[in-house]
């Protein structure tokens, strides 16, 4: 890889000092961040889930910046009433519109009060009902809150952009989202709300994306597809809007589109050590947790994959980042920092695994799907960046996200002996309302084609 092994000693000992210096030293007195160590990590795996804020899943966690002793009323207009936070058991969930106006509105100038309201926007005649305002506790999901106990969760990750699911997993791959006249990369233009690839135009994405980088220094890279891609918008498989690599222009200039395989192909992988170096992980609907789609379903999906990853040869080289891709209308009560004209959108849960994460750790910094692209490319491209003054493919974002994203190396201690797996049961005991059946395999009616803004 471009000069790593000749460099990284240098290249560590710079950024150690820069990072020290922007992000200081953790509150829990830990030592200032360094870049040393973090060659130890071989295996990248990103697993993204859909749809939940953070306080909906982790606000009452211990030690986290979660929902207050005395919880806001948010006003329920339709109802004239308000509603606070309340303890939710259901196995399914509504949820709320979630595209870039309703962030707007759920924000409404940092008030965070417009959930209720915007949740009712399809309710013709009171009384309305939402379960926006309701939250799940350590019962109802006891298999990700031992991951947030004893690896590290981060309470202050944002979604990288302020609206929904398509422009979420365009940001998690290149740290953009935009529209494009051509296929030329300077034609396009940032937004929130970018159109999506189609039969018509199958690449539509002409900006570049890490793989870009990737493929340049020989970095391998699989993104995996639950049951493969959706066939006509409905069934089994991933949907368009959660697979957007083979939309982007540099992946077939490059001949990288058999990097996109079924998720089979991942654990296969994982029980034979064969990881590549970067892994994107992405669900089918029934296995999302995006509303209606059942929680102890895609809790037992998401602890199938990370069991996998613990069991393989490749455990001690591994990290994990499992994150939300946006809020699916819940309520959260952190406002989102403005960091440029796209974002930051609303809190999203976000847990690091790894044999070389902090034990029990809440990293309070401010954290974003950027992060995760900062972290790839200071392991494995020698910190380059996706910056149009130095990639070699030049589009015309206007900044470069992964400078004044948050460095997540603060989550792990590369002095540490690696930490032995924890295998967990992907249908554990729950409080869920109803009963999940033995397995965690059963589903609800996912009328997928008719959810719009997924």
């Amino acid at each position: 890889m471009r000069l790593r092994l000749l460099l990284a000693t240098i290249a560590a000992a710079a950024l150690a000092i820069g990072l020290a210096v922007s992000l200081g030293t953790p509150s829990t007195g830990a030592a200032p961040v360094k870049l040393r160590g973090i060659h130890k990590i071989q295996h990248v795996i990103i697993i993204m889930q859909e749809n939940r804020s953070f306080d909906s899943y982790f606000g009452t966690f211990p030690g986290a910046d979660g929902l207050p002793k005395k919880r806001a009323c948010i006003p329920d207009p339709k109802n004239h009433t308000c509603v606070r936070p309340y303890v939710d058991h259901h196995d399914s969930n509504a949820g709320g519109p979630h595209v870039n106006a309703n962030s707007i509105a759920d924000v409404n100038g940092g008030k965070m009060n417009g959930f209720v309201k915007e949740a009712e926007l399809a309710c013709k005649k009171a009384p309305c009902k939402t379960d926006v305002m309701g939250y799940h506790v350590q019962s109802d999901i006891p298999d990700y809150w031992a991951y947030a106990k004893n690896f590290v969760l981060d309470d202050h990750f944002f979604e990288s952009d302020d609206s929904w699911s398509l422009p979420a997993h365009m940001e998690m791959v290149s740290a953009w989202t935009a529209n494009c006249k051509t296929a030329s990369p300077m034609s396009c233009k940032g937004t929130d709300s970018p159109n999506n690839r189609t039969a018509a135009r199958p690449r539509p994405f002409a900006w570049t994306d890490l793989t870009w980088l990737l493929h340049i220094d020989h970095v391998s890279w699989g993104y995996y597809l639950d049951h493969g891609a959706q066939k006509n918008g409905t069934g089994s498989g991933v949907p368009t809007i959660w697979n957007p690599l083979p939309g982007f222009t540099d992946v077939k200039q490059d001949h990288q589109e058999g990097s996109i395989q079924s998720l089979s192909r991942f654990m296969t992988e994982a029980r034979n050590g064969t990881l590549p170096a970067i892994s994107w992980i992405v669900p089918e609907p029934a296995d999302s947790e995006h509303p209606p789609a059942l929680i102890s379903r895609g809790q037992a999906y998401t602890t199938a994959i990370i069991n996998a990853v613990m069991k393989s040869p490749d455990w001690d080289s591994s990290a994990i980042f499992l994150a939300w891709d946006d809020w699916g209308g819940f309520y959260d009560q952190v406002v989102p920092p403005a960091v440029d004209a796209l974002g930051y959108g609303m809190r999203v849960p976000s847990i690091v695994i790894s044999p070389y994460a902090r034990r029990g750790f809440i990293d309070h910094q401010p954290l974003s799907s950027d992060s995760y692209l900062k972290f790839i490319e200071d392991d494995f491209l020698d910190s380059a960046r996706l910056n149009p003054k130095t990639d070699g493919r030049p589009d015309p974002r206007p900044d470069v996200r992964e400078s004044f994203a948050g460095s997540i190396l603060g989550d792990f201690n590369f002095n540490q002996k690696p930490r032995a797996p924890m295998i967990l049961s992907p249908c554990p005991k729950t409080t869920l309302i109803p009963k999940p059946p033995p397995g965690c395999n059963a589903s609800v009616p996912l009328d997928f084609a008719s959810w719009g803004d997924s």
